[in-house]
Parts: C-alpha cells; sequence; structure tokens
C-alpha cells in the first residue's frame, strides 16, 4: 500500500534496484530504500551536487544522469532523472539558447522529439539540450523507466512531464550548470 503511493511520486528503490518512474515528476524525487515492504520505509533525499552554481539555474550531474531545478532563493523546485551521453557536454556553465516545441534528428534518421529546450553545442556540432524520450519511426527509444541509464546520443533525455516543465520553465538565457 505504502509502495504503490511512493511508487506513483518517486523513484523507488528496491534491494539496491530502480523499479520506476513517475511520468508526472512532483517537486522532489526521492529513491527510496525499502528493508521490509510491511514495516520499515526510508527516505532519502537526493542532495543538489557541490560547485553547482548559484542563483535560478538547472543543474545536470553527467555521473548521477540527473537534474535538479533551482529556483532564484535556492530551493530546488523540481528534480529528475535523465538519460544523456557520458562526456557530453562538458562540465561548465551554459545559457539556454533556443528551444522549440518539436524537434529532429539530423544525424539519426527517422528520430523525432518534443519540448527540446537547447544550452549547449556538442563535440560534433550538434544542439544539445532537454527534450522528451525520443522516437524513431513512431516508437520510444526508451521506456521512462530506463531514464538515469547512459542512453542518450548527446540530449538530455527525459519524461514527456520533465520536459515540458523544463520547455515552460528554462527560457533564453536560463542558466545551465553541468557537472562530472
Amino acid at each position: 500500500m505504502i509502495l504503490r503511493t511512493l511508487v506513483a511520486a518517486c523513484c523507488v528503490t528496491l534491494a539496491g534496484s530502480a523499479v520506476a518512474h513517475a511520468e508526472d515528476s512532483t517537486t522532489t524525487s526521492v529513491p527510496v530504500s525499502v528493508e521490509d515492504t510491511t514495516t520499515t520505509t526510508t527516505l532519502v533525499e537526493r542532495p543538489i551536487p557541490e560547485r553547482s552554481g548559484t542563483g535560478r539555474r538547472a543543474v545536470y550531474s553527467i555521473r548521477q544522469q540527473h537534474v535538479w531545478v533551482v529556483d532564484g532563493g535556492e530551493m530546488v523546485i523540481r528534480t529528475f532523472p535523465v538519460s544523456g551521453m557520458k562526456g557530453q557536454p562538458k562540465p561548465g556553465t551554459y545559457s539556454v539558447f533556443s528551444q522549440s516545441l518539436s524537434s529532429f534528428s539530423p544525424e539519426l534518421p527517422g528520430v523525432t522529439f518534443r519540448y527540446m529546450t537547447r544550452f549547449a553545442i556538442g563535440r560534433n556540432g550538434g544542439n544539445i539540450g532537454f527534450h522528451e524520450i525520443p522516437v524513431r519511426n513512431g516508437k520510444p527509444m526508451q521506456t521512462v523507466e530506463e531514464l538515469g541509464a547512459f542512453k542518450g546520443s548527446g540530449c538530455l533525455r527525459s519524461s514527456t512531464a520533465d520536459a515540458r516543465f523544463m520547455y515552460s520553465w528554462a527560457k533564453p538565457g536560463t542558466k545551465v550548470v553541468v557537472v562530472p
């Protein structure tokens, strides 16, 4: 009963393995460790990485494959898993420079996605941004449950709800801090 409620609201970990991530993230996504599903549930929040800047910003941890959205008062207002690519983009501070309600991959034929929020240029000259899980010829390239694993080809794939949130929250000029 408690476990089902937690699955609907956050990322759940049973015996160390990711089980689910809700399509519609709330203000905090928390890993959950359940030692005995009948009696003990321990919530552990995922802290924002150190040296991730100040002020209103989005923070992306390459190692953790996770994003934190921080308001001007240093409060984390949303956090969610993503699927990116190892080593891309390079750690540093970027700014959102453009957005598109729908887009496509010039390198991968038949691949489209929505809610693109661009903030960096990749090593091959392509744009890097936040967007929903892409589809290739109408079929999703991964599941929401697979977010948090390195599966991207440069951009940061996220659930539709999280991509839509970033599209509305991170307008051109918004700071994006990438940490290792």
